[in-house]
């Protein structure tokens, strides 16, 4: 059976660390045997063979004889002769220290960061170390990083239940909801509110520029054990059977489409493309292919062609000149 860290050595993160660590662990320890070193570094004895074998070509510019890092083998026993200067631990240059600290406050300000302590203390311990780079004048701000998104991390912090009034574009509506919620995401730029709605009896996702006004209850928040947290690796929206299919024709200035949404079929229509997606209703899909340019045509469903239709056919009827209007020319008026 493989060991745990064994599995966990394969990444290159892991050895990429390992390796800096290697030529210092082998520089102390000269004429270990391979087995006792891949015992202590937690790796199988072929891992740390194919490591040995990688720091032959690496040293210092100019990679030629006396550059790179050197070992001799005597049976199953390694000793360094050259170390290439690795001999000690690596230390932050300033532009590496200060790059740590900008990211580090950025993992800080991110909502749903777990384990934010953790990363509190990392930033504090690394600012300490660099001296001069704790009173660094670095300020970081997320998009989103405004007043309602801090006063819904701490309320999501504090574990209470929330009011909030919430605006679905999708439907044109506002409506009313208690939540209980999971945790705080930034996803694409976008703070969200994971939660329980109890409206919904469903776990949803509150974007917090579309919640009108919050209301911190008095209650604890209470999460049903059916509640599941949504898997976000492929974006907010996850396209899915049950949703409406909808097919447009579309020209070359509409071919962003194909980009920026997940399409179910793309095909070329001599000039034109056929494009069929998942919407989350057809209220949106109407709003949708309204936006759009004049090379955009509804195929099907034949509903939401009809619904285009009378909305396009309404709006130009508001720009009609009402029956009965008296010419301009009679009245003196000049256009």
């Amino acid at each position: 059976m493989t060991r745990p860290a064994a599995r966990a050595g394969r990444t290159s993160a892991d050895r990429l660390a390992r390796l800096l660590n290697l030529v210092p662990y082998l520089l102390a320890r000269p004429g270990i045997e391979i087995a006792e070193a891949a015992h202590d570094l937690g790796v199988t004895e072929k891992q740390l063979r194919e490591d040995l074998e990688l720091l032959w070509v690496c040293g210092l510019p100019g990679y030629g004889p006396g550059d790179l890092i050197d070992m001799a083998f005597d049976g199953d026993r390694v000793t360094i002769t050259y170390d290439a200067g690795i001999d000690r631990p690596l230390r932050l240059t300033p532009d590496e220290a200060l790059a740590l600290v900008v990211a580090l406050r950025m993992l800080a300000e991110t909502p749903g960061v777990a384990n934010r302590e953790a990363v509190e203390r990392a930033l504090a311990k690394i600012e300490s170390a660099a001296g001069d780079l704790a009173g660094a004048p670095v300020e970081v701000r997320l998009p989103g990083d405004n007043a309602r998104v801090r006063e819904l991390r701490a309320a999501v912090e504090r574990g209470r239940a929330l009011r909030i009034t919430y605006y679905t574009p999708a439907r044109d509506e506002t409506t009313e909801r208690t939540i209980d919620p999971l945790r705080m995401l930034m996803v694409g730029g976008r703070a969200y509110v994971e939660a329980w709605c109890r409206r919904a009896e469903a776990v949803r996702l509150f974007r917090a520029d579309r919640i009108d006004a919050v209301t911190e209850l008095p209650e604890r928040a209470v999460v049903p054990p059916q509640a599941r947290p949504h898997d976000l690796s492929d974006g907010v929206f996850r396209p899915s059977a049950d949703l409406p299919l909808i097919t447009l024709r579309i020209g070359r200035g509409e071919r962003w489409i194909t980009e920026y949404y997940p399409c179910e079929r793309v095909e070329a229509d001599g000039e034109q493309w056929l494009v069929s997606l998942r919407v989350t209703d057809l209220g949106w899909a109407r709003r949708f292919v309204l936006g759009l340019g004049p090379e955009a045509t509804v195929v099907a469903p034949a509903e939401l062609a009809e619904q285009v239709r009378a909305q396009a056919v309404a709006a130009l009827d508001a720009y009609a000149v009402p029956t009965g209007t008296a010419d301009p020319a009679a009245t003196g008026v000049t256009r």
